[in-house]
């Protein structure tokens, strides 16, 4: 539906800018433009995606501070252990190649 408002919007951009009606032409559309936009159920059907963009975005929000807060927790008891790993030739890097350095 997305995709479907953007089109329209723009081709009526570009029909609005490319249109050589003139002045006149330009105010008919802006009307009818404002004459939708003020519709009670295009309100209703905005309101309506407001409410589920807010809801998402709530949700998104919590998934990421959930996300954040375990990695975090993780990490915290990971983080002297592959240091120590590192150091004892356990860590990631010391297959059986033994250290990549030169």
């Amino acid at each position: 539906m997305a995709g479907k408002l953007s089109l329209l919007i723009g081709l009526g951009a570009g029909y609005v800018l490319g249109a050589r009606s003139g002045r006149e032409r330009y105010d008919q559309i802006a009307a009818k433009a404002q004459e939708l936009w003020h519709d009670p159920r295009v309100q209703e059907k905005a309101g309506q995606a407001q409410q589920v963009v807010q809801e998402k975005a709530g949700r998104a929000g919590n998934a990421v501070k959930d996300k954040v807060s375990s990695s975090s927790d993780g990490s915290s008891s990971n983080g002297s252990n592959s240091a120590t790993g590192a150091a004892s030739g356990t860590g990631a890097g010391s297959g059986k190649g033994g250290s990549k350095l030169p």
